[in-house]
């Protein structure tokens, strides 16, 4: 099976890639291009995978920076690979030949860049992560490096659509304790049930972040089970697992 990338015309200068599921090595709930350590998949398959994946863009996998993501507002810069990797969920560099890769599951992949400054960035952003500011702070680490908000583009991957994300009524207080107009996100489901809209939200706060191009591939991870993981349809059929898509961008 040939691997599959989505790309966006919006980061056509630069090679990157919003990787399905489709190409790898993996079999069974994790077929077939699983990139996620944090699975039971076979750690020698994942490695397999991702080499297959920093291949497709023309780098090495000891290239590939990655972070140990735990849905934290944390950003970090790099200037090559981690060592060990941090607990963070976003990564910004402006080293040639570094590609920054961010795994997801119905969360959100970001990828961003500066082209004038070449400054790139990638963030993990699931709802609390968005909500505390992983997108101000992958923004702010890419200023850091000589970035101009205005003159940064966001591209948000394969994630989780309004119509999939039902959530209940505790959920909808969070985000209007944070600001009351975030109700804006929410649209009535069944019963007391909520829709939320995930990628609307954080499209609206990469604008209100400065960010001059944001946009949102269209791509629901949760309702194509044959090109996307999805950690919310694993569990609503109880499997006991589940794979990461892999998103990576390269100066």
């Amino acid at each position: 099976m040939t691997i599959e990338i989505i790309t966006s015309e919006a980061l056509a200068q630069l090679r990157h890639g919003f990787f399905t599921r489709k190409g790898g090595a993996s079999t069974g709930l994790f077929a077939s291009l699983n990139c996620g350590y944090g699975s039971t998949d076979g750690k020698e398959t994942v490695s397999i995978n991702r080499i297959r994946a920093a291949d497709a863009l023309g780098i090495s996998p000891e290239r590939l920076a990655t972070v140990h993501q735990v849905h934290s507002a944390t950003a970090l810069a790099a200037e090559g690979p981690f060592g060990v990797q941090p607990r963070a969920d976003a990564i910004a560099t402006a080293t040639p030949g570094l590609g920054l890769a961010i795994l997801t599951a119905d969360c959100q992949p970001v990828l961003l860049a500066d082209t004038a400054a070449q400054v790139i960035g990638a963030a993990h952003a699931g709802w609390r992560g968005a909500l505390d500011g992983i997108l101000e702070a992958a923004v702010g680490a890419m200023e850091g490096l000589g970035a101009r908000p205005a003159d940064i583009t966001a591209v948000i991957g394969p994630s989780i659509s309004q119509r999939a994300y039902e959530v209940g009524p505790e959920f909808l207080e969070r985000f209007v304790d944070d600001d009351p107009g975030n109700t804006r996100f929410f649209a009535n489901g069944r019963d007391d049930r909520l829709q939320f809209d995930l990628v609307g939200y954080s499209l609206r706060r990469l604008r209100n972040a400065g960010i001059g191009n944001a946009q949102w591939t269209g791509h629901c991870t949760f309702s194509d089970p044959d090109r996307f993981f999805s950690y919310r349809r694993s569990q609503h059929r109880r499997e006991p697992d589940y794979g990461r898509q892999i998103s990576v961008i390269r100066l």
